[in-house]
């Protein structure tokens, strides 16, 4: 049986309109997508079947992390087959977004080639850490090592 989510990840992510995701290990930027929960499991869809989408880095490599309620969760991306959870995922994103202006993607993600992107997300074995700029999280390191000046490298001083 695959590993599950704590019970306040799950909930966060059932309540909340946007999960953070960052697809595979190359260093990119967090994201924001639909997700839902399907028998306490969380699921996403693609809208978009860009080349370079995460969905499409997910099939190269299933690892990534997902950042919710302050922490960055490290996950394995397991591609649905299941027809009952396919179906289960549609209602719930009817469900879940259902106002005027998302009913539309929220029925396109239930479409033949975004179901075919139904994608389970798994706890790795890592524990959460913290988020970066969490003042509860005990995180004392810069996401990347301070740059010289200003923008584009230039100096705060003069050097004139």
């Amino acid at each position: 049986m695959a590993s599950r989510f704590p019970p306040k990840i799950v909930a966060a992510i059932r309540d909340g309109q946007i999960l953070g995701i960052r697809a595979g290990s190359r260093p990119h930027r967090i994201i924001g997508i639909w997700a839902v929960v399907v028998e306490g499991r969380v699921f996403v869809r693609s809208w978009s079947l860009k080349p370079r989408s995460w969905w499409r880095t997910f099939l190269e490599e299933p690892r990534g992390v997902i950042e919710v309620s302050g922490r960055t969760i490290p996950v394995r991306a397991v591609q649905t087959r299941s027809e009952r959870l396919k179906d289960a995922v549609d209602q719930a994103y009817l469900e879940k977004f259902h106002t005027p202006g998302s009913i539309k993607f929220a029925r396109d993600l239930g479409g033949a080639r975004s179901r075919a992107t139904t994608t389970e997300l798994v706890p790795t074995a890592s524990r959460p850490s913290r988020r970066e700029g969490d003042p509860a999280s005990g995180a004392g390191r810069p996401a990347r090592p301070p740059t010289r000046g200003g923008p584009r490298g230039s100096s705060s001083r003069s050097g004139r």
